[in-house]
């Protein structure tokens, strides 16, 4: 029997080497290529995107490494990594900077098992402390781990009183009380609404904010998968705002803030059952409520939704340091950080706030 020219074809892909490479910013073609992969790769998220190489390295100047392994000009897996270096905390080189979800995505383990060595050799050459994966699912039961995070994700419902009836019975009603207090929301075309309840919510929190330019470049750089919702009150005040990212059929809350009043408004709960309800209205499938320490206020917020914890894996190959870091209140220097921020005037905190806090990822 003759082998045919497609069969042909197919056997020489199968039996191509898998090559590395990096994804250069401004190469159009390789990062329309990995976009599309990473569309396509069940393991992928909306972090693994090639929009946050760009984002990362043009607002806060770290070093990326975004790798790619193919085979026969097909893209296999993709694992994107930033390096920080932080007085703090240390140098690492981490999947992802200012992301909760990262690591490799792949679709074959030949190409998983590949990034991850080079990603290593990577980690070996800039003579970092550690290297960390934030992988949603384990991949290295013996690399030490940072267990302090778990994700809260649910399936919504086709129908809109379907997922009202599924919130229990305290939050609905605390959902229904932001409703007779007249809340409604709004969908803002920049982030200046945004910008102002979050810093002045994060600052209260003892927290340095994110640059405002950061926002912005995710509004522009994420055009269409990326959004923010504002609350505002009877008289048109805003009170609570969201910024959501969108992916496949999901929806992934990620940035909040909330003026004092909100919680006196229920502004907090009828901002998700907001975002809840229109999210089902475009026919979206997931709500994701995202990454909340353990045993928290963010924790317990969830929990109260009826949504359950699944833990995360950030796993880390340590180098020069001997326990994983802990970026986290229960780091003496960060309870430091957190009680000097707090006395801090806001409008020195969001000045000041940038240049610490691009190293905090």
């Amino acid at each position: 029997m003759r082998t045919t020219s497609e069969e042909v074809s197919r056997i020489a892909a199968a039996t191509a080497p898998l090559v590395v490479r990096r994804l250069q910013v401004g190469d159009a073609a390789a990062v329309a290529r990995w976009d599309a992969f990473v569309d396509e790769c069940p393991q992928a998220t909306f972090f693994h995107r090639a929009g946050w190489q760009r984002i990362v390295a043009e607002v806060f100047s770290h070093p990326t490494h975004f790798l790619y392994a193919e085979r026969a000009g097909r893209i296999e897996a993709v694992l994107p990594l930033a390096q920080v270096k932080s007085l703090l905390f240390g140098n690492a080189l981490v999947s992802l900077p200012f992301a909760v979800y990262g690591g490799v995505a792949a679709t074959t383990p030949q190409a998983a098992d590949l990034l991850e060595e080079e990603a290593q050799a990577v980690a070996r050459r800039l003579g970092v402390d550690h290297l960390e994966l934030r992988n949603v699912h384990q991949r290295h039961p013996d690399w030490p781990q940072q267990s302090l995070y778990v994700r809260f994700r649910r399936a919504i419902a086709p129908e809109v009183e379907a997922n009202m009836l599924a919130i229990p019975r305290k939050q609905r009603a605390m959902v229904r009380k932001g409703m007779k207090g007249g809340l409604r929301s709004e969908i803002d075309s920049d982030s200046r609404r945004f910008f102002a309840l979050y810093a002045d919510n994060v600052h209260r929190h003892g927290t340095p904010a994110l640059p405002r330019r950061y926002f912005d470049r995710l509004l522009q750089v994420f055009a269409g998968s990326c959004d923010i919702m504002t609350v505002v009150d009877e008289a048109g005040r805003p009170v609570s705002s969201v910024l959501s990212f969108y992916f496949r059929d999901e929806v992934l809350p990620y940035y909040a803030g909330d003026e004092p009043a909100a919680r006196d408004l229920a502004a907090n709960d009828f901002k998700y059952w907001e975002l809840l309800r229109r999210s089902c209205e475009r026919g979206l499938k997931t709500f994701d409520y995202g990454r909340s320490k353990r045993d928290t206020g963010s924790y317990s917020f969830k929990k109260n939704w009826g949504f359950e914890p699944e833990p995360l894996f950030y796993e880390h190959c340590l180098y020069r340091r001997e326990a994983v870091p802990q970026n986290n209140p229960a780091n003496a220097k960060y309870r430091l950080l957190i009680n000097t921020w707090r006395r801090l005037p806001i409008g020195v905190a969001n000045w000041l706030g940038p240049f610490i806090v691009r190293n905090l990822g």
